[in-house]
């Protein structure tokens, strides 16, 4: 019989986890305590505990190309950055394809996740569910279980470690209750924390707002979604040819290049750190709302009065209706039994961020605890794609002592690159945690065979956008689709934006940044091939 496994969530993470189970041959059911699919992406009017859930003008921060799942591009009439409305449709569309929905369980909440009695020799676990439609709770017994809630269910709160606060005589809310701007008109509003919610609500409000105040500790590095020519900055930054340059040298080249559209310290946002010190905004207007005075930029906060607050700098401001606290989320997984996994101050134990690992035999996983510099969809789908082999039995992990290890290097690593905040306790970067998950089912991309076999294919593999595609060019769970994937995802990049007949030579062309990496690709391309 194929192993049941119990998959906990239909969101972006839990709709791969489903299709992955299939494509292995095991068994998946999918327990979602919501009346549809989507997770964070679907739009609800109401914020709702526990649930993730993103504002209505939402649009997401990485182009369509790099968040797409590897064998299902999304349809090239789509925006390149989607509103959240073609996200959640791209997801159905998914869904439709590979008949996920038959597999879901909605309206059934996850109550207790607990290793069997002879978990030792069976990896066996009983899970805990109540159908909130029949108000019945049963237990269950699984052979795996896939954890695929994301990280913005519950949210960081600190409002009691500000002086004063219960003397403030306005409204105090979490930017995870923070729905649109109605009931904000001609109102003074302070947001306190820098991330992209607190950015992105900063930007709306300053168009409706009486005046906005955006206060930061640190300060931010500000990313547009553009970059020079047009193209979508996540299709230029991310490419494997860009892995040969050193990381100082890469740090000096963002910083100059963010610093080429504004500069950040007239603006008061530059930080003490690096640009790849601290998971940096993705905006395209703050700048523009800043210089018409409607979004203000202030230091912390020292403390609260009645009407209003006292900055840093001893600064004040009074008469504020509304603080806004964007100050991201906690992570939990309450329905897992301590005996699994415990999640302390945002910090868990796992393997690549996926395995605890002192369970044996690995039957647990947890999907998309993950804050990438890129999209989290793909990296979501590879965990996964790993995930039900190691399941299977087809793919092994090494010993005990090997994870932990590995865990503790990547705790070091991470502690010398950012700031110590327990918003950097996840923090990967794309392509890396791609090819090392992928060297673990065989399916990294092998670019001196494609150079022997495809010399063109192993040119956009290097030198072009490292798109998801990629991963399901050879090895286990290839498709015979991503070849063609590869060559024809300039096609679906450019051809939303091309709604008016334009003379050739009229038109940017290809940046010239991008030009110089694609010579340098070529040069080193050939050397590779003579060696």
């Amino acid at each position: 019989m194929a192993k049941k496994v119990a998959v906990i969530g239909s969101g972006a993470s839990g709709l791969t986890a489903i299709k992955c189970c299939l494509d292995e041959g095991l068994q998946p059911v999918c327990f979602e305590k919501g009346t549809d699919i989507g997770g964070l992406w679907n739009f609800k009017e109401e914020a709702l505990p526990g649930f993730a859930s993103v504002y209505r003008s939402t649009v997401i921060n990485t182009s369509k190309e790099m968040m797409c799942y590897s064998d299902f591009p999304i349809p090239k009439e789509y925006p390149n950055f989607m509103h959240h409305s073609w996200v959640i449709k791209y997801f159905r569309l998914y869904a439709d394809n590979f008949g996920l929905l038959k597999h879901i369980r909605f309206r059934h909440h996850i109550d207790h996740v607990k290793p069997r009695e002879d978990f030792a020799e069976t990896g066996q676990w009983d899970v805990t569910y109540t159908d909130e439609e029949k108000k019945e709770t049963t237990t269950e017994v699984y052979d795996a279980v896939m954890v695929c809630t994301g990280h913005h269910a519950y949210p960081h709160y600190p409002r009691d470690s500000f002086e004063g606060i219960d003397d403030f005589q306005g409204k105090t809310m979490h930017s995870h209750d923070y729905k649109d701007h109605h009931g904000f008109e001609n109102k003074r509003v302070v947001i306190i924390g820098i991330g992209n919610s607190g950015g992105d609500i900063a930007v709306e409000l300053s168009r409706h707002a009486k005046q906005v105040y955006l206060s930061t500790r640190r300060g931010t590095w500000v990313i547009n979604r553009i970059s020079r020519g047009g193209l979508p900055v996540d299709i230029i930054g991310n490419r494997r040819m860009l892995n040969l340059v050193p990381s100082a040298v890469k740090g000096v080249i963002a910083r100059s290049e963010l610093n080429h559209r504004f500069n950040h310290a007239l603006y008061g946002l530059q930080p003490e750190h690096g640009v790849f010190g601290q998971h940096p905004m993705v905006n395209d207007d703050l700048p523009n709302r800043i210089v018409t005075g409607s979004l203000v930029v202030k230091p912390n906060i020292k403390r609260f009065t009645k009407t209003g607050v006292v900055f840093d700098n001893d600064t004040v401001e009074d008469d504020v209706d509304v603080v806004i606290f964007a100050t991201g989320y906690r992570f939990d997984f309450p329905f897992v039994d301590k005996s699994a996994m415990k999640v302390e101050n945002n910090h868990v134990n796992l393997y690549k961020y996926v395995f605890p690992p002192k369970l044996d035999p690995p039957t647990l996983s947890v999907i998309g605890l993950i804050q990438p510099l890129g999209a989290i969809m793909p990296i979501s789908e590879i965990q996964c794609r790993w995930a039900t082999r190691v399941f299977k039995g087809t793919t092994k992990l090494p010993p005990q002592g090997a994870m932990f290890d590995n865990i503790r290097q990547k705790k070091m690593e991470m502690s010398k690159r950012y700031y110590n905040t327990p918003r950097h306790t996840i923090q990967v970067d794309y392509i890396p945690i791609m090819d090392e998950i992928a060297e673990q089912i065989g399916v990294k991309p092998n670019l001196k065979k494609l150079l022997l076999s495809d010399p063109r294919l192993a040119l956009a593999v290097f030198a072009g956008p490292c798109t998801p595609y990629q991963y399901r060019l050879m090895g286990p769970g290839a498709w015979k689709g991503a070849k063609e994937a590869i060559e024809t995802q300039w096609d679906r990049i450019t051809y939303p934006t091309k709604t008016r007949p334009v003379p050739e030579q009229m038109t940017n062309g290809v940046p010239g940044i991008l030009k110089l990496l694609i010579v340098l690709a070529l040069i080193v391309a050939v050397i590779w091939k003579l060696l």
